[in-house]
């Protein structure tokens, strides 16, 4: 496992379009999302990284809904690792009770288009759909009984208030993508 930081693609930055099949069995696009802000996350099933965070991630969703639409998206090479396949995408999103969208990128394209590279990877976006933060959950991945600081939750609140982005924003960390060569 590969220790990989994210990428700080700049504010400012569009939501690329997308149209992905989700383990709902249905196909979900942008412009199905209306909340005020909207948060994408690049994760996988593999990673422990994310398995780390999925339960916050899903509480984070549960705790913003209506107010910020949460989806995550999967882009792992399902043929290299066959646990981040779509089957195995579907099986978690049950186990776990995921109560957003889980999407799977299986061509890599929006990921790359995102600028995603490391999961998990979180990408939050204004009404407009410009990107508002990039950044880390939290400042602990391995125990959320020893999280002093929730970034990402900060910025949803300044960003559903109305505020400024945070003016320093910390890369998330995790695994990298597994890229199709």
């Amino acid at each position: 496992m590969a220790l990989t930081e994210s990428t700080m693609v700049p504010l400012g930055t569009a939501c690329p379009d997308f149209t992905l099949p989700g383990v709902d069995g249905r196909l979900w696009s942008l412009h199905d999302f209306h909340c005020p802000a909207l948060l994408v996350v690049v994760m996988c099933n593999h990673c422990p990284y994310v398995q780390s965070v999925d339960d916050r991630i899903n509480a984070l969703a549960k705790a913003y809904a209506g107010r910020c639409a949460v989806v995550a998206l999967n882009a792992n090479d399902a043929v290299t690792y066959p646990d981040d396949s779509y089957e195995a995408m579907r099986a978690r999103a049950r186990a776990k009770g995921f109560v957003f969208p889980y999407l799977w990128d299986e061509e890599q394209t929006v990921a790359r288009r995102l600028g995603a590279v490391c999961t998990p990877d979180f990408f939050l976006y204004d009404s407009h759909r410009r990107l508002a933060y990039r950044g880390r959950l939290d400042d602990n991945w391995k125990d959320a009984t020893r999280v002093t600081h929730r970034d990402l939750k900060e910025a949803i609140d300044r960003l559903l208030a109305g505020e400024e982005p945070l003016e320093i924003q910390h890369p998330s960390m995790g695994c990298s993508i597994k890229w199709r060569s």
